[in-house]
């Protein structure tokens, strides 16, 4: 045993003696510093790239029929209520209230009977007021592609404005250029502590070209289910006109 062991430490030994240390550390420093340069260029590039398509202000962002509204859960851990979410359905409520939109398209996960983003939204949504003929769940939005494209290829909605936050706002509207996609983007309020959320996005972007790059298609798409066409909101002035 003795003589492996002095063998193996031999070995060793030579290994280092032929790569030193010092270089291994500076070629493993210079990989991840590379690395990391290259997802902050990424990051910033698609942001740089879509920012003209994403509002801030209610006022300003132009009317479209329809709005899709992008899920995530209600309450994080332990039951606290997830303010990401509830920052979304305001600003739905809102856009919509305010006749930017039509019809809200409620896009999430609907992995189990007791997790159903979209019925979740629905229920919200109602109670704020929305009347239900004007929400339409879609319970196949497992992923943030996934949502984009089916809004398109399933329930034709088009053009669209996406509701979340700025930071999931950059990596929609990237994916609806890239599948050519007429769509801007409403910015939610963003929670003041968010930064585990940022890095996650940031890694979600990496993910994302590759998907991109090797066309990955939503899990599911199924039979057209296209929604209701724009309504005509000068047939409601008209009316309005001739009752006074």
């Amino acid at each position: 045993m003795p003589s492996i062991l002095s063998l193996i430490i031999s070995k060793v030994r030579s290994f280092f003696g032929i790569f030193p240390v010092k270089r291994i550390l500076l070629w493993a420093i210079g990989l991840i510093l590379g690395f990391v340069l290259i997802i902050a260029l990424v990051d910033r590039g698609i942001a740089y790239y879509v920012k003209d398509e994403v509002y801030t202000d209610i006022e300003k962002i132009p009317y479209r029929p329809y709005g899709l509204i992008l899920g995530t859960a209600k309450y994080v851990s332990r039951g606290v209520p997830n303010q990401f979410y509830e920052q979304r359905m305001n600003a739905a409520k809102s856009l919509f209230s305010q006749n930017k939109l039509d019809y809200l398209l409620l896009s999430g996960d609907n992995r189990t009977l007791q997790y159903n983003e979209p019925r979740t939204m629905t229920r919200d949504l109602r109670r704020m007021g929305i009347s239900e003929q004007f929400l339409f769940p879609d319970y196949a939005g497992f992923r943030t592609l996934d949502s984009i494209i089916r809004a398109k290829e399933v329930f034709h909605a088009e053009p669209m404005t996406i509701v979340t936050q700025r930071f999931h706002c950059e990596r929609a509207l990237f994916i609806a250029k890239y599948y050519n996609i007429n769509a801007i983007c409403f910015a939610a309020d963003i929670p003041y502590v968010f930064s585990m959320t940022r890095v996650r996005e940031t890694l979600a972007r990496m993910l994302m070209l590759w998907e991109l790059l090797i066309e990955k298609q939503p899990h599911f798409l199924g039979n057209p289910e296209p929604l209701p066409p724009p309504i005509d909101r000068t047939k409601n002035m008209d009316s309005s006109a001739l009752s006074l």
